[in-house]
């Protein structure tokens, strides 16, 4: 039983957390990560008006250790929604509070946030939805952990005053006595927010509380596989004193999210997911979308070789931390033959290799399966040059279910001539696949333009890497790029999302962030001016028609 290979696993990570079975961690619990099973599978419920509730349908769930059926999730049907619709249909365009209504909730929500990180500081707690995470979308304790962690300071970061601070406003002078202009920070109101699988505590739980602290009501759907995580932490949010009838959460899948949003007509939605959803969404909703789309990510290798074993270690954790499934996660990697010569492809190899389903550093894939991987992998190997780094083979000896995938962390070196030759072989190479997939290429001083032709021609632009200390290296990368999140310096990554910097694509209008007070602002309000001209008229007025 997976649960079992939990204990073994991560007894050190664990630092003497206490088991949850002789441990408690609040009445508010209803999952146990520990016991899941084909033979005790859980039932999630659907949340509106307030109310739990469950469905007439739903949808049997494998285990992604062991195909196990472990989950039940409500398979809500279209014949279900109205609730849902009109609870979002309920909800004034100027939101549950504004700055000049209902200001109290700002305290309230505030109030909500300091009582969960409480929770969330509790060993216990935090260990409870480290294992929840694991179990749903399997990854190591350390990277399951620090889900929570970031999820935890972000909600540090906006306890008390700090909500009303994010409808911070400004005022500039009329043009004569009794006018004054006064800009504020207005609430959408009715809106919907849609998480993917990877992440699935952080990027709902942080884009549900910025869109709750600008006053709107959130209907939040996350993918179906591992929404049991978001509805529990609503059960703690409900227990820290948050209303449960502020937000709505919907199990099931995406067709009936899109029929409860053609409906209601959400006055904004914030999409995070595939590039192809993302842009069907947009044309269906006429462009009120924030969208963090598809990562196809690039990192450059400077010509300055130095902390090797460092940098060498970043590379792996950036292309095959979690199993590669981050919208972050290094997909293209420019060489510079200076680090071609110093030995890196072998430290890849080496570093690779480590990797094992014992201690979750490899894991299941749940969007890909082990076949289409490796189908990808032996386009690409057709390509004149091309050669296996490492892997592009199938994981053994698991009892991973086939509708997932399985295979070894995976490097394909590709010509950087080829890479350019046609626009076929670009969105060959281009594709990204959201596994622990990497392709890497070389290039020399006389071919920096066409790496930065390559960058430029990628569609998306969410992160990058600069792995230089050489100063005018980096800044003409810098300005040449568009990537909404780069890192740059030997420390440069490409992957984290950690609370204390914007994270968000960057070169397109409807590019969301999350995060930071300014990517609340951004996503969760739009700007409203009120200009008060109280007078008095002028004593000598004269009423001209002009």
């Amino acid at each position: 039983m997976f649960s079992s290979t939990l204990k073994k696993v991560d007894r050190v990570a664990r630092s003497g957390v206490q088991s949850l079975v002789t441990r408690s961690i609040g009445s508010w619990a209803k999952y146990n990560p520990e016991t899941l099973s084909g033979s005790n599978p859980a039932i999630p419920e659907n949340l509106v008006f307030g109310e739990w509730k469950s469905t007439e349908k739903y949808i049997e769930l494998p285990d992604p250790m062991n195909g196990e059926i472990f989950l039940k999730c409500p398979d809500t049907q279209v014949y279900e929604i109205e609730p849902f619709v009109s609870s979002l249909k309920s909800v004034p365009p100027s939101g549950l509070h504004n700055p000049l209504k209902n200001p109290h909730r700002y305290l309230k929500l505030g109030e909500v946030t300091t009582n969960a990180v409480v929770e969330l500081k509790k060993e216990e707690v935090a260990d409870h939805f480290a294992r929840l995470i694991q179990r749903v979308a399997p990854k190591s304790y350390a990277q399951a952990m620090g889900e929570v962690t970031v999820t935890r300071i972000f909600l540090e970061n906006f306890c008390g005053d700090q909500p009303r601070w994010l409808g911070r406003g400004f005022t500039n002078p009329g043009d004569h006595v009794g006018q004054q202009s006064t800009g504020y920070r207005w609430p959408f109101g009715p809106v919907a927010l849609i998480a993917p699988f990877n992440f699935p505590l952080e990027i709902p739980v942080l884009q549900l509380m910025g869109a709750l602290y600008m006053g709107n009501k959130p209907l939040v759907h996350v993918d179906h596989r591992v929404s049991i995580v978001l509805e529990e932490f609503m059960r703690l949010l409900h227990a820290c004193g948050l209303s449960p009838t502020d937000v709505d959460v919907l199990h099931g899948k995406g067709g009936t999210m899109g029929e409860i949003m053609a409906q209601a007509k959400p006055r904004s939605t914030l999409f995070t997911g595939s590039r192809r959803v993302a842009e069907r969404l947009a044309k269906e909703h006429h462009g009120r979308m924030f969208l963090e789309d598809a990562g196809f990510d690039w990192k450059i290798m400077g010509p300055d070789v130095q902390d090797f074993d460092y940098v060498a270690w970043q590379c792996d954790q950036d292309a095959y931390a979690a199993t590669g499934q981050k919208c972050s996660a290094q997909s293209i990697l420019f060489m510079h033959e200076n680090w071609a010569k110093a030995g890196l492809e072998q430290a890849i190899i080496e570093k690779a290799a480590k990797r094992n389903l014992k201690d979750l550093t490899v894991a299941p894939i749940l969007s890909w399966t082990t076949d289409a991987i490796l189908d990808h992998a032996q386009k690409l190997l057709k390509l004149p040059g091309a050669r296996v780094i490492c892997g592009a083979e199938p994981l053994t000896g698991h009892t991973i279910p086939k509708v997932y995938g399985a295979v070894k962390p995976t490097a394909i070196f590709v010509p950087l001539d080829q890479i350019l030759k046609s626009q076929e072989n670009f969105e060959l190479v281009t594709t990204e696949v959201f596994g622990p997939f990497q392709v890497i290429t070389e290039y020399k001083d006389s071919e920096l333009s066409h790496v930065l032709e390559a960058c430029e021609r990628m569609e998306a632009h969410l992160t990058a890497a600069v792995v230089s200390n050489d100063i005018r290296f980096v800044e003409h990368i810098l300005g040449n790029t568009v990537n909404g999140t780069t890192y740059v310096g030997m420390r440069g990554r490409t992957t984290g999302a950690p609370q204390n910097h914007w994270f968000g694509p960057c070169g397109d209008p409807r590019a969301a962030g999350i995060g930071t007070p300014e990517a609340i602002r951004l996503v969760w309000s739009s700007h409203r001016e009120i200009i008060r001209d109280w007078g008095p008229v002028p004593h000598n007025f004269e009423a001209k028609q002009t």
